[in-house]
């Protein structure tokens, strides 16, 4: 009686696996950088839309040269603090504007 090999069989369905398992992860690989890509692009058309909603930023007008800022504010919370009127407060700040 001839005796059979048994390592033939085994090493083919080792190789076969191998193969399967490969071709799997390749696949996966794919879907997740397209998915990954997909992601991306719509996070790039959100932030696209984001700004494109967001008032332009401009900055405040630089004040004029010669003019007291510290006093501006001074007057500005003695006006807050109740200690001068609307009318005296306008005409302090005329008066420091020029």
């Amino acid at each position: 009686m001839m005796m059979r090999r048994r390592g033939r069989p085994l090493v083919r369905a080792a190789a076969t696996t191998a193969v399967v398992a490969g071709t799997a992860g390749a696949v996966r690989h794919h879907q997740d950088q397209k998915y990954a890509n997909q992601a991306a692009e719509q996070q790039a058309q959100q932030e696209q839309a984001y700004a494109a909603a967001q008032p332009a930023y401009e900055p405040a007008p630089a004040a004029p040269a010669g003019i007291d800022m510290d006093q501006l504010k001074q007057l500005g919370d003695l006006h807050t603090a109740g200690v001068l009127t609307d009318e005296e407060f306008a005409a302090a700040k005329a008066k420091l504007l020029g």
